[in-house]
């Protein structure tokens, strides 16, 4: 009966089979090959897998280098538990899976789940493995999201290891996984085939099982698989050992570099200073470049000076020049990018100390989001883009916050710091007023002077000077609200003379009695009606949340982005549904 049951609901006769139809034991650890989506990050993998951080899952993909990059389509290997369980209708069948506890939220199915976890599970097989009817799932609460797994299989070799569970995608066969992951030769086909019978030219459907770890398989047909895992268990070492070092690095790497000291002389603000990892430029270059800092080549105006276009040494650059009085800034952004390299971050270039302080940056060839969304002159950005961007600069802020020895809080998050590239992805700027936050103190409060832009300051900040990551998140709430309104965080009535915030204004629309109504009057009208008002709605609750009173009710960045990734991933619906009440999420 089993059997037949997971044929019906998994889609492939090879997960009763390898899976165990009529188990009694499980065993400690299998994996599952997550497909990692263009909008996926390792953060959100570990987080639906209920692991504490994403570095749980470096040492089982020894080749991830670097966490923040990573190929759209490859795999990430997931470690589990494959336990034998038994059907809630039929506690006599029995079948090897690992039950992945999930917390449910209003509106969610199965099939929201399901498309969580990258076709590791199904909707059926969810229906079959939990107590709730499809349609009928509760608002709150906990389900198991069921992932099919498998120990291995005497009859078919008296000694196994590790398997993988793989669940097929698009143009996907045995025959191609069993070529990615080195099996090749007749012998080892036929293993392949035994393990995963009636899967053998089935493309782009159901789940195969794929040995990793060869644990002393039998025979010549399997040599390939002893070798792997030999290499897999020393890179894994390897990997530990170099994570290690890592930490150790970052560490050393919060103190007070002897390069990044400042020498006040008589003839510059910042004489004799060194910067390991960026280009110093000579003033006589930076003249040259933008013509003695012509009209032609100015291109903006901020608090601390001036900014020019400029062309040197072969790439396209932007070149802050800053009055002589902005030295503590200056410091300030050349120590965080020198040390923070992210592809949602504007990257430094190089920097100059000769008559006056420049700070050389990558040229973003379609300005800052203020001027998109407030200006005159520019297309209107599409929901699609503005989403995208609101996710771009929150895995910036993420960065910074979450992955950073030591953390950084910017201060000074706003539209006009955001930045878009000529495919219109978010880059953060100006980070000349961030400030360091202790390690592992990342919600605790830091006093410090005020500084920032009215209008994007939270309560304790404003008030008390209290700075901690939620600052940021503070004021990421406000720029969610410009992307729905494409109102400034202070808006100014034509009628009476005084202003309200931004935050004030949808606080007030969301506490009406139908939200989605009143929330029409507050979106940009310039987007013609052209979105799906949920998803305008759960951006509002988002922002809501984001903006709350209490810095220890506003979410970690970390969740903004899960929350986010929710929204943008149209393709392949991965998280699709996320819901956030009026309440907003559990802070982290």
């Amino acid at each position: 009966m089993i059997h037949l049951l997971i044929f019906l609901v998994a889609g492939a006769a090879s997960a009763a089979t390898a899976s165990g139809d009529g188990c009694h034991d499980g065993c400690s650890l299998a994996l599952a090959a997550y497909y990692f989506s263009g909008e996926s990050n390792l953060t959100f993998i570990a987080s639906l897998f209920n692991f504490p951080d994403y570095t749980a899952l470096l040492p089982y993909n020894p080749n991830i280098t670097n966490p923040d990059y990573i190929v759209t389509g490859d795999r990430i290997s997931v470690p589990f538990r494959c336990s034998c369980l038994k059907l809630p209708a039929d506690p006599a069948a029995t079948f090897l899976a690992g039950p992945i506890p999930y917390n449910l939220s209003r509106g969610k199915t199965y099939g929201d789940v399901a498309a969580e976890f990258a076709n590791l599970t199904t909707v059926a097989w969810m229906e079959a493995t939990n107590r709730y009817p499809a349609g009928n799932l509760p608002a709150s609460g906990t389900i198991d999201a069921t992932v099919n797994c498998s120990c291995g299989d005497k009859s078919v070799s008296p000694r196994y290891g590790l398997f993988l569970t793989y669940p097929l995608w698009d143009g996907e066969t045995l025959a191609s996984v069993a070529e990615q992951y080195g099996f090749s030769s007749p012998a080892q086909m036929d293993l392949l085939r035994r393990y995963n019978p009636g899967m053998d030219g089935v493309s782009a459907k159901g789940i195969v099982f794929i040995p990793v770890k060869g644990n002393g398989l039998s025979g010549g047909a399997v040599a390939g698989i002893v070798i792997a895992c030999i290499v897999t268990f020393i890179a894994g070492i390897c990997l530990g050992a170099i994570y290690c070092r890592r930490q150790k690095m970052r560490k050393a790497m919060s103190l007070p570099y002897p390069e990044d000291s400042i020498q006040l002389g008589s003839g510059s603000q910042a004489e004799g200073m060194k910067v390991a990892r960026s280009i110093e430029f000579s003033y006589e270059e930076l003249c040259d470049a933008t013509n003695n800092f012509s009209m032609e080549h100015k291109i903006g105006q901020g608090g601390f000076g001036s900014v020019y276009y400029a062309e040197l040494r072969g790439e396209k650059a932007a070149i802050k020049k800053m009055d002589a009085k902005a030295t503590q800034e200056f410091l300030a952004e050349l120590k965080v990018l020198t040390h923070v390299h992210h592809l949602n971050l504007v990257r430094l270039i190089g920097y100059c100390v000769e008559s006056c302080l420049f700070l050389v940056y990558e040229f973003i060839e379609n300005g800052n989001l203020s001027q998109h969304l407030h200006g005159t002159g520019y297309e209107p950005l599409s929901w699609t883009s503005r989403v995208r961007i609101a996710l771009d600069s929150a895995r910036g802020l993420e960065y910074i916050h979450e992955h950073t020895v030591p953390v950084y809080v910017h201060r000074d998050i706003k539209s006009a710091n955001i930045l878009l590239d000529k495919n219109f992805r978010a880059k953060v700027a100006d980070f000349g007023l961030t400030k360091l936050a202790e390690i592992g103190t990342t919600s605790q409060s830091l006093p410090t002077r005020v500084v920032g832009t009215f209008g994007y300051m939270p309560p304790e900040y404003a008030r008390y000077g209290e700075v901690s990551p939620k600052v940021d998140v503070y004021a990421f709430g406000v720029v969610l609200y410009e992307l729905i309104s494409a109102k400034e965080a202070i808006v100014k009535s034509t009628e009476f003379t005084d202003a309200k915030s931004l935050v004030y204004l949808f606080e007030d629309t969301l506490s009406r009695r139908d939200p989605k109504e009143a929330l029409q009057e507050l979106i940009d009208p310039r987007l013609g009606g052209d979105y799906p008002i949920e998803s305008v709605l759960k951006i509002a609750y988002l922002a809501k949340s984001c903006t709350h009173e209490e810095p220890r009710m506003r979410p970690t960045m970390r969740s903004v982005v899960v929350a986010l990734m929710a929204l943008s991933s149209k393709e392949y619906e991965l998280t699709r549904g996320l819901e956030f009440s009026p309440r907003g999420p559990r802070s982290g």
